[in-house]
Parts: structure tokens; sequence; C-alpha cells
């Protein structure tokens, strides 16, 4: 596992910098070089995740220390660059249910949201700390999920409810929602408000009906 100057990271940062990608949180992450990046092999494989929990515990000391707006941890992975969506949300979940259980070790499920998935307060947690995941991959039926590699990227929840606080959130939630319909021509059917359902639905990217089921596994 490497960090920062691996070719996968700079893939990443290419992707964010396009002018047309519609996350402005991530373009301000970039631009004040507070996007901690790391690289790992197969998200099919268990191999890295102890490597990426103590990543993640790594960011978390250094947001205590200092703590700021827009920052984000992802991890990019080699492979596999074939998946279909359902593919990778399974993938996804798969590596989210190991991530929990090397961290359930040592930490509670924050305070901050719910553990459980179907609940609409559910939220990642890791550490102690509430996360929003956001899944990439090249299969993803959204532009600005594309990315040539899969990746997950880790949004602390502290954030959004800061962002509230000092009255930015809307304007930056509307400003991405409009760029990312602008993209694909029509508005992402996944966005909802914040605690009408649940965050996980958003995950992968993947179209979901009322039906579906999170395969988080505790």
């Amino acid at each position: 596992m490497t960090q920062g100057k691996h070719s996968l990271c700079e893939e990443f940062r290419a992707f964010v910098r396009q002018t047309e990608f519609p996350c402005v949180g991530a373009k301000s992450a970039l631009s004040r070089d507070q996007l901690v990046l790391m690289t790992a092999a197969d998200i099919r494989c268990p191999a890295d995740d102890r490597k990426i929990v103590d990543g993640i515990y790594a960011f978390l000391r250094e947001h205590e220390a200092r703590p700021r707006l827009f920052t984000s941890f992802a991890v990019v992975f080699q492979g596999p660059q074939d998946l279909g969506e359902m593919q990778f949300e399974q993938h996804l979940w798969e590596r989210l249910s190991a991530l929990h259980k090397l961290d359930a070790e040592d930490f509670a499920w924050s305070d901050e949201v719910s553990a459980d998935p179907n609940s609409p307060d559910f939220g990642f947690s890791l550490g102690g700390h509430a996360f929003f995941i956001v899944g990439l991959h090249p299969g993803s039926s959204r532009t600005a999920r594309r990315l040539p590699h899969p990746a997950i990227v880790f949004n602390l929840h502290e954030q959004f409810q800061n962002l509230r606080q000092n009255g930015q959130y809307n304007r930056i939630k509307e400003t991405i929602i409009h760029r990312d319909a602008k993209l694909d021509g029509a508005p992402n059917p996944m966005i909802a408000e914040h605690g009408t359902v649940s965050e996980a639905r958003q995950y992968s990217g993947r179209p979901v009906s009322g039906r579906w089921r999170c395969p988080f596994a505790r």
C-alpha cells in the first residue's frame, strides 16, 4: 500500500480537477491539500483492510489535532476495472463490513449516528467518528462517479454539521446537485434530504428501489 504520489493517487486528483466535476467540496479539499489519498490492491480482497483502518485512524488523529473544513480520506484500488454496479456495491459493502469488524475491536459505533443501515439516521463509523461514504468505479451510471479505478471516499459527518451551523450547507449542496444534473442531463435520483431515508442507499452510486436492503454485515 502506498500514499500520496502513486499514479492512482494522481489519477484521482486529475479526476477531481476536471472543470465539470460537480463536487465542489472535493475540489476545495484538493486545492487546500486536505484530500488524503491511499492506494490498495483489489477491492474484493481483505489483504489491505488493516492498513486502511490504520490510515483512517491517522487521518482522524490529524483532524482532531487540527480540525478543518473540506477534508476527506480516499482509498483507490488497483482493480478490478470491469465491475458492474451490483458487483461494485457488493464489494464496497464487503470492505466496509470488514473495516467495521476490525474497528469494533477498539471503538464503539459513533453516537452521532445510528448503526442500523436501514435507519434514516444511519452513518458509517470508524474510530468513533461518523462518515458519509462515496463509492466510485468505472462502471458507474453517474459520470461524477466514473473513476477509472474503484475507490472509496470517507467524508466526516462533522463537516456537514459545521457547514449547516455556518450557513454554507444548503448553498454547497444545491451547487453540487445542479452541477451533477448538468453533467448527466438529469438529477441524481438517489439524492435525498438528510434524515428522510438511510444514506446507505447512496454509498455505491447505484440507483436502488424502496425495497433495497443494505448488505452491511456487522
